[in-house]
């Protein structure tokens, strides 16, 4: 039910028993093609769900709704995730391993995910990440997008906790070194930075991989990589 955790499933050997996604699940590339379709991570499809009688569904308590899940937990095994921190998620990925019966395969990827952002940033500057544009949302306190964000050398300048709403007069008082856009949930583009860039001249805008900072699976393998070439 979470796009980040079908692709640590596909890595963590589990394609073949993997027989529904969501419409999100767009790694690895073409398996939304060749499996079930089964909604979105927020609106479920549980006559497609049924038809599948699937022996467990993996989901996340800030990504999948609350309903839904207790709905599907009246008739199948639900294993769900809660994930603020990356110790959050390489927790996620052990506790997938041991319920898949991949655990040494979870215990090298965790061990890998370690080593790779095992870095000192190159820049230390403060930010504002939005992840909606109206009305404008941020990512603040207490999320894995703020950890990630520390982890590039960024200080999350919105102080709130949780995803907040605020107007643009409140985003120019911040002052960011940076407003960083990123392209989900909203798909943040060129127009949005050029409009962004002419109210706030004194920030560098910049366009994010938001699966970059937040997705808390095996894409968090890339992470460093995806840093070296946006500090270009």
């Amino acid at each position: 039910m979470v796009p980040s955790q079908t692709e640590l499933l596909v890595d963590l050997g589990l394609k073949h028993s993997l027989v529904g996604v969501t419409k999100f699940c767009v790694h690895p590339k073409g398996l939304k093609k060749e499996k079930t379709i089964i909604g979105g991570t927020k609106s479920f499809h549980f006559d497609k769900i049924d038809s599948l009688k699937p022996d467990l569904i993996i989901g996340n308590k800030e990504e999948n709704y609350k309903e839904g899940i207790d709905k599907l937990s009246e008739k199948y095994p639900v294993w769900m995730s809660d994930i603020y921190t990356l110790e959050d998620a390489f927790q996620m990925m052990l506790g997938i391993g041991q319920v898949t019966g991949t655990m040494k395969k979870a215990e090298v990827l965790v061990q890998k995910i370690r080593s790779g952002l095992d870095f000192v940033p190159k820049r230390k500057a403060t930010a504002v990440y939005l992840i909606w544009y109206d009305p404008l949302m941020a990512a603040g306190k207490n999320t894995f997008i703020e950890e990630m964000l520390l982890r590039a050398g960024f200080v999350n300048m919105m102080a709130k906790d949780r995803y907040p709403e605020f107007s643009l007069a409140e985003l120019k008082a911040l002052a960011p070194e940076y407003l960083l856009l990123s392209s989900e949930p909203y798909p943040f583009k060129q127009k949005h930075l050029n409009e962004f860039a002419s109210l706030m001249p004194q920030s560098k805008i910049l366009l994010v991989d938001g699966e970059m900072f937040s997705w808390y699976g095996s894409r968090l393998l890339l992470f460093k990589r995806y840093l070296d070439f946006f500090d270009q």
